[in-house]
């Protein structure tokens, strides 16, 4: 047990050392509201504007287009209820069946509470929804599109570019785009993109930081009431500082995204090839999955006896979306990708991150055979 290994970076990371040394540095001299117009308040707001700054050349956008927020929940629930309140004439939302639960539970709640008519597309065996379905579904009452770009628990990845492009050109509809499992793993392109959710904590930064990129043609209305911060679109006095090294925290996520690439594919390659060695190993990401994410099942082990197991082997994994580790039901997402129930009842999520090696790969594929020994 002295040896842990964690490999359920999907869920969350640990901060980057170089994050964690501005965040601590900032912290103790920056503590004024960025809002006073004394000059240490003046010398925060214009810090905080140049993070701002930063973050939107990173991402290919107008500094105005970047809101900070505590994260992507708040991210995804105030793009589709912004977006929506400033368009009452239009009551249909489009997403699809395998949505982060911030999605899917705003869904429900605009369909139940506000009358909108949701549209949830059922995804394919990959994991994906197709063009051709956002199409069929698009119509003239379309408020808002919202998929997500790189699946959580599969880590499948949507054609964003081509379905965004095509509701770009061809509807009156606005097209949001979680990339919380996306950013360091796919290539980002927000020119056909309207809004956007990134989360802090999924790159080795801080927990309770995210952004919300809103282009300023988008009508919007806020979801925190408040004073001006953030262009009048989201109330509250900044935490600056945090917002502050989100910009080291999505520079350094995009360079190392690229520059372990290379080491992410060996230790997944090498992880599936193992795990398809594994009689009654069943491996659930598609082929053409983002390669830090690893879903696979062993229908005679439960998800949650199996993460235990492997808990107590001293491996961190996960079985589906932390937000929903704590129910025992089937993952959604596999039921949606087809698979029985009982596969959907005993999977495990592998997200693994550059901290990690092929030594702990062989270790894990070593403990999990006896896991299967013990308990299969």
């Amino acid at each position: 047990m002295l040896n842990r290994v964690y490999f359920d970076n999907a869920s969350t990371t640990n901060i980057h050392p170089d994050v964690l040394k501005s965040y601590i540095s900032l912290l103790e001299k920056y503590y004024v509201n960025s809002e006073s117009i004394y000059n240490e308040g003046i010398e925060i707001n214009s810090m905080l504007e140049k993070a701002r700054r930063a973050i939107a050349g990173l991402l290919g956008v107008q500094a105005s287009d970047i809101i900070f927020t505590s994260g992507s929940s708040e991210s995804n629930t105030s793009a589709i209820k912004g977006v929506c309140a400033a368009n009452r004439e239009k009551k249909h939302i489009i997403t699809t069946n395998v949505e982060h639960s911030s999605i899917m539970n705003c869904c429900k709640q605009m369909e139940q509470l506000f009358g909108y008519r949701l549209t949830y597309l059922p995804v394919n065996h990959d994991g994906c929804v197709t063009l051709q379905q956002v199409k069929d579904a698009l119509d003239e009452d379309t408020a808002i599109v919202s998929i997500m770009c790189v699946n959580n628990e599969s880590g499948s990845i949507n054609p964003i570019p081509e379905i965004s492009e095509y509701v770009k050109k061809h509807s009156h509809a606005y097209m949001h785009v979680d990339l919380t499992q996306a950013i360091g793993k796919v290539e980002i392109d927000l020119h056909n993109v309207d809004l956007a959710s990134i989360s802090a904590h999924k790159l080795e930064g801080l927990k309770g930081s995210g952004i919300l990129v809103k282009k300023t043609f988008v009508p919007f209305v806020p979801l925190i009431n408040g004073g001006e911060q953030e262009f009048g679109l989201r109330g509250g006095t900044s935490n600056a500082v945090v917002d502050m090294v989100f910009a080291k925290t999505l520079r350094l996520a995009l360079e190392n995204g690229k520059k372990y690439h290379a080491d992410i594919v060996q230790m997944h390659d090498r992880l599936v090839q193992g795990l398809q060695e594994i009689p009654g190993v069943e491996i659930n990401s598609p082929a053409n999955a983002i390669p830090s994410t690893i879903n696979f099942s062993y229908e005679n082990i439960p998800s949650e006896v199996m993460q235990n197991a492997l808990n107590e082997a001293g491996f961190m994994v996960s079985a589906r979306s932390t937000c929903d580790s704590k129910s025992m039901n089937p993952s959604y997402v596999l039921l949606a990708m087809g698979y029985s129930e009982k596969r959907a009842s005993s999977c495990i999520r592998i997200s693994l991150s550059y901290h990690n090696s092929l030594e702990e790969v062989d270790q894990f594929l070593e403990a999990l055979k006896g896991v299967i020994k013990q308990y299969g």
